[in-house]
């Protein structure tokens, strides 16, 4: 019994093939070269889930679309409902519209989630307020795959004022953004919905990027660290 399954207290029960699958992700290679935000593919990403308790509430749903080559490629999109033991509050459905029955039907949160893994492959993801997204996604990695998912994230939170300075003071929720772009959200607090809408945000704002000579991934990370500075000082 690995160090993870004695702190859990039970054992995990991967299938050979599940185990295998993992296997096969975690022995993807890593991106050896600056990902160009128009020659490479990258993944936005949103969750739903049984509430916003970072530690008790759990994923319900993850919706995903990929951006290739700069454009995005709505043929390259990932929506999944995990199998609940039982269905979230009344008051939480009506949120996210995914019905008590849809929840207790889902996939199973180990396939699921692997065939997420199989989706995403090694790219970068995106999203707005990563910390919720990633906090979620991972604690859900460790509970039905046992292990500690590790990922290159973009956080459009930060990136987005850190682009716009003079609009950083007013704008701050997601939806604060769609709007002032004029960008619709045919399904706020949906999974692939809401990933949809932040796709199109980052569109806008790589466009600005690259006006200022910003190119690549990691050169968005920076605007981001320099924004996350920012506001904390």
């Amino acid at each position: 019994m690995n160090w993870l399954e004695r702190l859990r207290g039970r054992k995990l029960k991967l299938s050979d093939r599940q185990s295998a699958r993992l296997k096969a992700w975690r022995d993807l290679p890593r991106p050896g070269t600056p990902i160009r935000l128009d020659n490479a593919r990258m993944v936005v990403m949103d969750v739903e889930t049984t509430g916003l308790n970072l530690t008790q509430d759990k994923l319900i749903a993850i919706g995903a679309v990929a951006i290739v080559n700069g454009k995005i490629a709505l043929e390259d999109s990932f929506e999944l409902v995990l199998q609940q033991a039982s269905s979230s509050s009344k008051k939480n459905i009506l949120i996210h519209g995914i019905s008590g029955q849809a929840q207790t039907e889902g996939r199973a949160p180990a396939e699921g989630l692997l065939a997420f893994l199989e989706y995403l492959q090694n790219d970068p993801l995106i999203a707005f307020h990563v910390t919720f997204d990633e906090t979620m996604l991972c604690r859900a990695m460790r509970q039905h795959l046992g292990f500690v998912f590790k990922h290159e994230w973009l956080d459009l939170a930060y990136v987005t004022p850190g682009l716009y300075p003079q609009l950083a003071s007013t704008f701050r929720a997601l939806d604060d953004w769609l709007e002032h772009f004029h960008i619709r959200n045919y399904a706020r607090h949906n999974a692939l919905a809401d990933a949809l809408s932040t796709a199109q945000l980052f569109m806008v704002v790589s466009q600005t990027a690259r006006c200022k000579d910003i190119v690549d991934y990691p050169s968005l990370r920076r605007v981001e660290q320099a924004q996350r500075w920012l506001d904390t000082h």
